[in-house]
């Protein structure tokens, strides 16, 4: 399919999708707060090594963050810095200089502005998750987020899905992340249906690529970061800004 074209949802059995920028407008709370969190790193180890400061910006989340595992993001981003850590534990302290204790920093602003901030939802998406779930398709939701589930209560979504499968369920069943399939292939395997007849429904680059290789039988990508052809360009079938676009 192509960007545009008509999406028959009822063809297929169950309809898998992302959670921050797909359900929920919270992927601009995850920027910010990575941003602050690798801006003060790198801005520390500027001033004690000589090195000039190069703050993080759009291009490095969508590259080495977006939809990707807490601690998976940081590693990544590092590495494009030419930035190696010892890896840590997952209970470091958030001012330990190690990828775990980078991304718990993180974690912990991301808490916090959960508790300030008003969750705004894809008004369109969660039509559509409504009516798949009224024609009887079954719907999960998979996201990279260990706060998948307090954004899904805070936006009252929590009863729309019959499988989570976050970023809490990847660690407690070592469950690779994104760009590797094994999250939307779980959830596909608890709702008891082929990946072929799932769809998948994703903003990030990593998330696609994941749809992709998971052979699902569809893949749609919506460009909220303005970059559809790079979608396509991953493996999305369809390319649209907003479901409302591919209406039921």
């Amino acid at each position: 399919m192509s960007e545009g074209a008509d999406v028959e949802w009822t063809e297929f059995e169950a309809v898998l999708f992302d959670l921050d920028g797909v359900l929920t407008d919270t992927a601009s709370i995850h920027f910010a707060c990575w941003q602050r969190t690798f801006d003060e790193f790198l801005r520390a180890r500027s001033e004690a090594g000589g090195e000039s400061f190069v703050p993080f910006g759009k291009s490095d989340y969508l590259a080495h963050v977006d939809g990707k595992r807490r601690y998976d993001g940081v590693r990544d981003f590092l590495l494009s810095r030419g930035i190696e850590l010892p890896e840590g534990d997952s209970d470091d302290a958030p001012d330990r200089e190690t990828v775990c204790g980078v991304g718990n920093r993180k974690n912990v602003l991301v808490n916090e502005a959960l508790t300030t901030q008003p969750i705004d939802v894809y008004e369109a998406s969660v039509a559509l998750v409504r009516d798949l779930r009224n024609a009887g398709v079954k719907t999960a939701v998979v996201s990279s987020s260990a706060n998948c589930s307090t954004i899904l209560r805070a936006a009252g979504l929590e009863k729309l899905f019959d499988v989570r499968v976050d970023g809490v369920v990847a660690a407690e069943r070592d469950l690779p992340g994104k760009p590797a399939p094994d999250t939307f292939l779980e959830a596909a395997r608890e709702l008891g249906v082929e990946p072929a007849r799932a769809v998948v429904v994703e903003d990030a680059i990593s998330g696609v690529q994941a749809g992709r290789s998971g052979a699902f039988g569809l893949v749609v990508g919506i460009a909220r970061h303005d970059e559809p052809e790079r979608l396509r360009r991953e493996g999305a079938d369809v390319v649209v800004t907003d479901l409302a676009e591919i209406p039921f």
